[in-house]
């Protein structure tokens, strides 16, 4: 949202022009931001929900990718771009003003973009990441990297999944030592992993299904089935490989606990 339409909201407000119901509402409707017909973009997303606007780069041409994210980076100060190929990352890597900080996540397919002197105001939210196998990775990733950029700190165990469950249990002590406030566990083919976390802990779980598999139940089809057939109550189920989606929810869960905590 641009800082001089807010300061002049704001002035208006301080001097009684306008009540606090007012000035919401005008904040509210000056979040879209549209880029030449092309684009329309919340870029008042994150102070109106917790959730930052973030860029899908599947179907866009490496230039009109560059031209939102420059939009979006010119309004707010920070661009994430998901699903990124390695065309549309060469491209924007090579043709970013001067000044811009990129920070680029392979295994994710993300690239967030930051003005000079942006910074993340950390929240206090904790969030633990869990994955059955490491094919599952990609996943979590998306979903750490997103949980991050919206404040919280993340713990994370990969291939921990139920071929050894064994290798559980420790990393799960682990992350209730750390009193993480929801954990994101991801998994794939029978995707049977945040069944067995959620009857073991007390927090809520994000369950996530990846299209890792083959055979029936193809595409991650048997894993979305059974973490929606759970026997243990507390889990929330994201789309098929929805990392983005599960790193949104699990944060703004983690967030809105942690300002309890502080007494907000």
């Amino acid at each position: 949202m641009c800082t001089e339409m807010v300061r002049r909201v704001l002035e208006k407000l301080v001097k009684g022009e306008i009540t606090i119901d007012e000035a919401e509402k005008l904040l509210r409707m000056m979040a879209i931001s549209e880029l030449e017909g092309m684009a329309k973009m919340d870029v008042g997303r994150e102070a109106r929900r917790g959730v930052p606007e973030i860029i899908l780069a599947e179907g866009k041409t490496p230039r009109v990718l560059l031209e939102i994210a420059l939009k979006n980076l010119e309004k707010t100060g920070r661009t994430i771009i998901s699903r990124v190929n390695p065309e549309q990352a060469a491209f924007i890597e090579g043709n970013l003003p001067e000044g811009t900080t990129l920070i680029k996540n392979d295994e994710a397919r993300m690239i967030i973009l930051r003005s000079k002197g942006y910074k993340i105001e950390r929240s206090g939210g904790v969030v633990g990441i869990l994955t059955a196998g490491t094919a599952d990775i990609p996943v979590a990733e998306e979903a750490r990297v997103v949980a991050e950029e919206m404040g919280c700190e993340t713990i994370t165990a990969y291939d921990v999944g139920v071929a050894g469950i064994h290798r559980l249990f420790p990393q799960l002590r682990r992350m209730m030592e750390r009193r993480v406030d929801v954990l994101i566990v991801v998994a794939g083919r029978e995707g049977a992993l945040p069944s067995v976390v959620a009857g073991m802990v007390d927090i809520p779980v994000v369950g996530v299904p990846t299209s890792v598999g083959y055979g029936f139940g193809d595409k991650g089809v048997s894993a979305l089935m059974a973490m929606l057939q759970a026997c243990p109550l507390g889990i929330a189920v994201v789309n098929i490989d929805g990392g983005v989606a599960a790193g949104a929810l699990a944060a703004l869960i983690a967030n809105k606990i942690a300002r309890a905590r502080r007494g907000g």
